[in-house]
Formats: C-alpha cells, sequence, structure tokens
C-alpha cells in the first residue's frame, strides 16, 4: 500500500507542470448574456456557489464579475437602476432582496479569491429588446447618448459623460471592498460595415485641436482612461485597475511595428491606444483578449502572444483565453507552454468562467489536476506599493479539543500599505530546507489567523512557516515553528 502511494505521488510530481508562485488565474463571470435573468435569488445563489465552487478547485484565485452591463447596476445604487440582466425589467430590485457584488465579494473573500468589479463604461443599452426605466442616463439624459447600430452609447466626447462614470465607479469603491476594477473592449462601437459613428457634429464644434477625426476619438478615450486610474487611486490605492482590449492593437499594414495579423484593430477601429496607457501607467494590468487558435490565418494565437509579451512593458500582463475554442482545437498544452515561455506573461483570465466550470474539453480538470494544482500567490504591482508588512507575531501550535492549531497575530500597522490581510501557511519536514519558493510547499492561504493541522503519524516533526501578505501581496519575511506529534 506504501509503495502503491508512493508511486502516485511520484506519478502527480511528474504530470503536474512547473508552476509559478505567483500567479493570476481569472475568471470572467458575465451578466450581459442573460444567464442570471430572472433566476430567483436562492437559484442564482445556488448556481454561483457551485461557479466559485468548481473554479476554486480548478486552482482560480481571482474572479471579474460584470456587475455594470449597460449603466445598469447588480448591486444597490442610488445612480443607477438594478439591471434587466438582473431581474429581467431594469430598475426592479431583486425578491427576496439581496445585493449580488456584496454577497461575490464575501464568498470570493471566503475561498481566497479575489473580486474584481467589471463595468462596461460607455455602453448604455444592448439590442435587446427592453424598456429603459425613467431613471436610467438614456431616460434622464438622452442628449449624452448616441445610437449605432441599434446600440445607445455614452457619447465618449463628452466631459460630463467621463465625469458619470467615475462617480458611478467611486461610489462603487466606496461602498464595497473590491480588490479591482475591470473593463473590457467596448471603448467605440464595434465597426458595422456602412454605418458611420454620429459624432461628427461634436467633432466639428471642438476638435481639441486635431484635424483628424480618429485621432480626436482617441483622444477622447485616453482622457477617460486617464480619470479613471486616477478616480479609482484617489479613493482606494490597493485597487488595481485592469483593461481586456480586443486581441489586436495594430496590423502590420497599418503600422510596421504592429502584428502580423489581418483583423480589427483596437487603434484604428475601437479607438484605443493600449501602448500609450501602457506607458503612462494608467493600468495595473492587462488582459488582451487572444480567442483565436494557434494557426488562426487572420490572427495567429502564437503571434500576438508573443506581439503582446514583447510590447506590454509597464504593467502587469495576463492573457484572456477562450475555454471553448482552446478544446475545440485541442491546444491547451500548447498553449500553456506558450505562457511559460514568455518573459512578461503572469497569468491567464478565462473567457468564461461557466465553460470552465461545464468542463469542456476537460478544460477544468486539466487546471486542476496540472496546470493550476499548486496555489499561487497574486503577482505584485510595486508601483502602487512594493513594501512587504511585517512577519506575524506569536506563532504558537495549540492543542484544542484534539486538534492541532497553529495560532498566531498581525503584524501590527499604522497604515493600509503595512496592514496584514491573508496569510500563506508553509510546510516542511523536519530535515527539508525552508525554501518558500516552492509552491509545493503551500498548504494555506488564508485570511484567518489560525491553521487546523492534518494529523500525522506519532513521534513526526514538521516545520510550518507563517508569512503575512497585505492588500497587493507583497509577502513578509517569515515565522516558522517546529510541530512535533
Amino acid at each position: 500500500m506504501k509503495r502503491t502511494l508512493l508511486f502516485l505521488m511520484m506519478l502527480l510530481a511528474l504530470t503536474v507542470q512547473a508552476q509559478q508562485k505567483r500567479e493570476f488565474r481569472g475568471a470572467w463571470i458575465q451578466s450581459v448574456n442573460g444567464q442570471f435573468m430572472g433566476m430567483s435569488t436562492e437559484t442564482m445563489q445556488k448556481t454561483l456557489t457551485y461557479q466559485l465552487d468548481e473554479l476554486q478547485k480548478d486552482g482560480c484565485n481571482a474572479i471579474i464579475f460584470q456587475v455594470r452591463p449597460e449603466c445598469d447596476a447588480l448591486y444597490e445604487s442610488k445612480l443607477e437602476p438594478w439591471s434587466y440582466y438582473l431581474t429581467g425589467q431594469q430598475g426592479r430590485a431583486p425578491q427576496p432582496y439581496w445585493d449580488p457584488l456584496q454577497w461575490m465579494i464575501e464568498q470570493c473573500h471566503q475561498r481566497g479569491m479575489e473580486l474584481h468589479a467589471w463595468i462596461n463604461p460607455y455602453r448604455a443599452k444592448t439590442k435587446a429588446a427592453h424598456a429603459n426605466s425613467s431613471g436610467h442616463v438614456v431616460s434622464r439624459h438622452p442628449e449624452r447618448c448616441f445610437t449605432y447600430d441599434g446600440l445607445t452609447l455614452l457619447n465618449p466626447a463628452l466631459k460630463e459623460n467621463r465625469d458619470y462614470i467615475c462617480a458611478v465607479v467611486m461610489d462603487i469603491l466606496e461602498r464595497y471592498d473590491v480588490d479591482g476594477l475591470h473593463i473590457d473592449d467596448y471603448f467605440y462601437p464595434y465597426p458595422v460595415a456602412g454605418v458611420d459613428i454620429p459624432d461628427a457634429a461634436y467633432f466639428a464644434a471642438n476638435d481639441e485641436g486635431y484635424t483628424d477625426i480618429g485621432d480626436w476619438r482617441r483622444h477622447n478615450v485616453d482622457l477617460f482612461v486617464e480619470q479613471l486610474y486616477q478616480t479609482v487611486h484617489a479613493v482606494k490605492p490597493w485597487v488595481k485597475v485592469g483593461i481586456s482590449p480586443f486581441g489586436i492593437y495594430r496590423n502590420q499594414k497599418s503600422d510596421p511595428k504592429g502584428s502580423r495579423t489581418n483583423g480589427l484593430q483596437n487603434y484604428d477601429q475601437l479607438y484605443a491606444d493600449i501602448l500609450l496607457w501602457d506607458k503612462k501607467g494608467w493600468m495595473d494590468y492587462c488582459v488582451p483578449q487572444i480567442y483565436w487558435e494557434i494557426g488562426n490565418k487572420a490572427a495567429d494565437y502564437d503571434e500576438l502572444i508573443h506581439w503582446w509579451d514583447n510590447n506590454i512593458r509597464n504593467t502587469n500582463l495576463y492573457i484572456g483565453e477562450d475555454v471553448e475554442r482552446t478544446a475545440k482545437f485541442n491546444q491547451m498544452a500548447r498553449k500553456m507552454a506558450l505562457h511559460s515561455e514568455m518573459k512578461r506573461v503572469q497569468g491567464t483570465v478565462l473567457w468564461y468562467a461557466k465553460a470552465a466550470v461545464d468542463n469542456v474539453g476537460n478544460y477544468g480538470t486539466q487546471l486542476r489536476n496540472n496546470y493550476w494544482y499548486y496555489p499561487a500567490l497574486q503577482p505584485t504591482t510595486p508601483w502602487i506599493d512594493k513594501k512587504a508588512p511585517g512577519k506575524v507575531r506569536k506563532l504558537k501550535a495549540i492543542d484544542v479539543n484534539d486538534q492541532r492549531v497553529l495560532f498566531w497575530t498581525a503584524p501590527k500597522a499604522k497604515k493600509w500599505s503595512d496592514e496584514a490581510v491573508k496569510y500563506v501557511v508553509y510546510r516542511f519536514d523536519k530535515k527539508e530546507r525552508v525554501d518558500i519558493d516552492d509552491v509545493s510547499k503551500i498548504v494555506a492561504i488564508t485570511e484567518n489567523a489560525h491553521f487546523e493541522l492534518p494529523e500525522q503519524p506519532h513521534k513526526t516533526q514538521q516545520v510550518y512557516v507563517v508569512t503575512a501578505l497585505d492588500r497587493l501581496q507583497n509577502e513578509s519575511s517569515i515565522k516558522k515553528i517546529k510541530v512535533k506529534y
């Protein structure tokens, strides 16, 4: 029996891919697709609980949850109405009452996951046939919106819209303990052949000194992104701003520095200058949506992951992965190998969470048994804060009702950047060298200042190490203790 167990452990060690200690392992949970619309409170909570439990087993450590799909809210707001995509009627509160954002924050934090609030800044109404409530921004300020191919959008040219979006963001940050604020690829609308964006009159009236309307549109979006970043960090400096652009910045036929691709372009069609935002430091992480397969003729995944790895230089870089397409082409192993070869890629965000939960193409099984088998800390953001908290204090092992438990006390803190909010527990055999870079030694990442030790054979001895993490996952020096059984 012991030999069989030893063999299985050795086999596992051989099959689990080498893992980094720090890696962003995210998943998008969207609401705009209507997956929750009209669900009862109990059913939606059960659905989300199951998704979070499965994603936790898969090794996920961050959830990006869509809370503002079209200038409406999946949380209690005095600025915007309850979302159509929650209750089926915009402005109607869920019954029995609950606050999905607050609930998700609590559930994610209990599982050791970050919760990033995902908003769509400009989209005010999708093509879905429903009425806007009287309190919706389209109803109150139609003059600040324009329509495009069935969509209604806040006009990016207007300062009052930038101020309004940032007021919504400020309200979220002031009332909710989110870890990140996330926006995706919807800036100016995706182009439709033969349909012009109806903003020529605004350009003529106030061109801001630009002679080209494309440059003017990019300027409008630049102003918003800068203001958004400043707003977030003025309210809560530790909240990370994430942007998830379309997977192609520019094609080489438009710019020699672009990628060897032939598709829609962030810069030219969506008026999103991602590289400028990276240069200016207006985001804390970037998640390009590289949703194609390796070998795609118009947008080769291999080409694009190398391009982003070479061009994002000042912020954390994660890759947006299409679970279903990756499974369809049986390319998970090849894509994960590419991730490990990149110099700057530090994580993955799964599009979309339910596909991983449903284990499409065995994707979730491969995550939990191989690629994300061991837990991972979040990548650091040293441009916000790079100072680690103090080490934990008063570490001791106590028997509580026949259960051996580690207890410790948080380090002293004078400001938010010193405060310990999580702890990492490592376990080593008696004669092992203590190496906290060895991810296989992590047994827990927890908010609690205690940890129940697993049972061990009599007369054995192990070394436990505990470190403290601050809000940005800077890690303290170690505190260790020998535990005898």
